[in-house]
């Protein structure tokens, strides 16, 4: 590509060459970093070895170029894009369009003016799992688009099917294209499963992306493509740790990337775009932003009270487990609270900013319902620590119960205020969701997201003390499914799926707490 006649911007790149991927130089493998420097490197930084070719990115950073023709799957890989092409023939270029017009703003993983500059010239020049895993993903909306609605939707089954092949065929020879199909492929309603994140962090490691490539030499649209993906694989590990219940990949001791700024989302793709387009994309710049913040909170949440150390080390405090739980939970309660007051006007659930339709590309959706959600199951993943901490006790049909030492009346009193206010806040916010929300794009972990609000308030029903305050928690959660309910009927193909999960595993987590024995009563007044 670096010899492509006429101008392009895959010119001098390190993690999309057409027929090259690279491999990070770790400073413990066979190679010496401190003899790297011997090498005769030519003007492009390359020094050929008889192992493959070094590219020297920077002082201390050094990858290894090796030959795609070498790898599995190599000698189809034309014939996979040429069948992934023709499922959506003659639909592609509306379905790329439907794609950055849906997902991309809030999602930006995928560098909008390189993709489509590739798209005119050949579909060839594309990772067949990339292109797939856009085309599936804009498939989602196809309903949504006024030309393509009463048209048959193409063959997504096909697709799928392809893209398991062409992906573990692309893991042989990763590059970026490699993450964004992966992550992508993860944002589908059914799409996320842990052992693929596993697996793509590593990938993520193999390409360098963990360090900070702020000062490569590398052309400055895919450092920011870098960061990006990087911090989406970030996104991907943290919050799949919370929905699966998993141990996190990433640790803060080797990660290196830095924060992500405005010029790490570059503004060529905004030069044919009216103001309102342009509007659209700052906020989903902002949204990615601002969710990459949010999760960082959530790590520190998860690393403070769910590994198996933190777990422990609150379980041999015994009596002052609670006590304990809430002197760590404090700090981070702080920075929550302040994180959703610095939140811009432009992404705040009351913006004034309104998703309207457009004569030249149909209706318009805002995505900032996935961050919204996202901070209401960080809140509700602290609260939880904390309520279990307390006093409780849970009996079972043989007799069995497991139960804490008390805690005094007035912290616990503290305490479940607090997680009442939250459960509270959350199912309003679940309720103010309009059909231009729940038919936008929603991140993966959305769906459980849901569900925690559902699995919170069972919670606090079931370690209410008194019938009152139980009785009105089972209300609440009755009015919760419905609100669900009623939610999954405007976005049909996209928020049905998060919805009804929701709904299904609200009625597992009410359906064990008819096993609970009766409360006292604690008031003679009615709750």
């Amino acid at each position: 590509m670096a010899n492509f006649g006429g101008p392009t911007l895959l010119k001098r790149t390190l993690g999309l060459q057409a027929d090259r991927y690279c491999q990070y130089i770790g400073p413990t493998t066979d190679f010496e970093p401190s003899l790297i420097n011997l090498s005769s490197f030519d003007p492009q930084d390359e020094s050929l070895l008889a192992r493959g070719t070094l590219r020297r990115v920077s002082d201390n950073d050094t990858f290894l170029l090796l030959p795609d023709n070498n790898t599995p799957g190599y000698d189809h890989i034309f014939e996979d894009a040429d069948e992934i092409e023709n499922i959506v023939a003659p639909h592609g270029r509306r379905l790329i369009d439907l794609y950055f017009r849906v997902v991309h703003p809030g999602f930006p993983v995928i560098q909008k003016n390189v993709f489509l500059e590739k798209y005119e010239r050949s579909h060839r020049e594309f990772s067949p799992p990339l292109l797939a895993a856009v085309y599936i993903l804009a498939i989602n909306w196809w309903e949504h688009e006024e030309e393509l609605a009463g048209l048959a939707r193409p063959n997504v089954r096909e697709l799928e099917r392809l893209v398991r092949t062409t992906l573990a065929d692309a893991m042989y020879r990763p590059k970026l294209s490699t993450i964004q199909a992966g992550l992508l492929l993860s944002q589908r309603p059914e799409g996320d499963q842990w052992a693929p994140t596993a697996q793509l962090v590593a990938v993520g490691q193999e390409l360098g992306l963990h360090l900070d490539c702020t000062n490569w030499k590398i052309p400055p649209w895919e450092r920011g493509l870098r960061k990006r993906l990087a911090w989406a694989l970030y996104l991907q590990d943290k919050w799949g740790a919370l929905v699966h219940g998993r141990p996190s990949h990433i640790f803060a001791s080797n990660w290196a990337v830095q924060p992500l700024n405005p010029n790490d989302f570059p503004d060529i793709e905004c030069d044919e775009t009216d103001n309102e387009e342009r509007l659209e994309l700052e906020r989903g710049r902002v949204l990615f932003r601002q969710m990459v913040q949010l999760s960082q909170i959530l790590a520190e949440i998860l690393d403070t009270f769910y590994t198996l150390q933190a777990t422990s080390q609150i379980a041999n405090a015994g009596p002052q487990g609670t006590q304990l739980v809430l002197s760590l939970a404090k700090p981070i309660q702080l920075k929550l609270k302040e994180w959703y007051s610095a939140l811009p006007a432009l992404i705040r659930m009351d913006s004034t900013f309104q998703t309207t339709p457009s004569s030249s590309s149909g209706s318009r959706f805002s995505p900032i319902g996935y961050l919204h959600l996202a901070y209401f199951a960080t809140e509700i993943t602290l609260h939880r620590r904390i309520i279990r901490s307390m006093s409780f006790s849970f009996s079972s049909d043989d007799g069995s119960s497991g139960s804490n030492p008390p805690i005094d009346p007035y912290i616990q009193h503290i305490c479940r205020s607090a997680a009442k206010a939250r459960l509270i806040s959350a199912m309003d916010f679940v309720n103010r969701l309009t059909p231009s929300h729940l038919r936008a794009f929603w991140y993966f972990a959305s769906k459980t997201n849901f569900a925690l609000i559902g699995t919170f308030g069972s919670l606090l029903w079931g370690t209410s003390p008194g019938r009152e305050e139980a009785e009105w928690y089972r209300r609440r959660l009755g009015e919760y499914r419905w609100t669900l309910s009623v939610s999954s009927k405007p976005g049909e193909g996209t928020s049905k799926g998060l919805t009804e999960f929701a709904m299904g595993m609200l009625d597992i987590s009410t359906g064990l707490l008819k096993k609970l024995p009766e409360k006292p009563l604690l008031s003679r007044r009615d709750g």
